[in-house]
């Protein structure tokens, strides 16, 4: 049986089939694709503790391929089909009520290569400041009033 926060047999029958099916290469070369199941709960890990890639624990597959591949889900419209999946699965067994229903969004900042508790400091000269460099990220939350909450993704600007 696995952790309680990696996907069950049951979840995995109902958003398995919509990933599209990753081949190996024809010349034989490189590595054989990762296991999507086990790329798929490094990411819920990743958007459930909201902590950086590099931090992902090694019982997940390497955080570049888990990085790559959501990316890639996102730009191609898989998570949109997983989550519509999912939703509908909900809605099938009467435990989503789409007449109530909010979606939250936030920016936050970050300031590349600055410790996150860092201030920017307004009392250093001109000639010596740094260029401030900054990038926003955004997280996106739709609630269902059943009282299903789906995080759709973090997104940087």
């Amino acid at each position: 049986m696995g952790r309680r926060e990696e996907l069950t047999d049951e979840q995995w029958a109902v958003i398995g089939p919509l990933f599209p099916e990753l081949a190996e290469r024809e010349d034989g070369r490189g590595r054989p694709p990762t296991d999507t199941r086990a790329v798929m709960n490094a990411v819920l890990w990743m958007l459930r503790t909201g902590a950086p890639w590099r931090d992902l624990p090694e019982r997940f597959p390497p955080y570049q391929t888990c990085h790559r591949r959501f990316q890639e889900w996102c730009k191609t419209g898989v998570l949109r089909s997983v989550l519509e999946a999912l939703a509908e699965d909900l809605r099938s067994r009467g435990k989503l009520d789409l007449s109530e229903c909010f979606i939250d969004a936030a920016f936050v900042a970050a300031k590349k290569g600055a410790a996150p508790w860092a201030r920017p400091s307004g009392t250093m000269p001109a000639a010596m400041a740094v260029p401030r460099v900054c990038r926003a990220f955004r997280r996106v939350i739709a609630c269902f009033s059943g009282g299903s909450i789906i995080q759709i993704g973090s997104k940087s600007k």
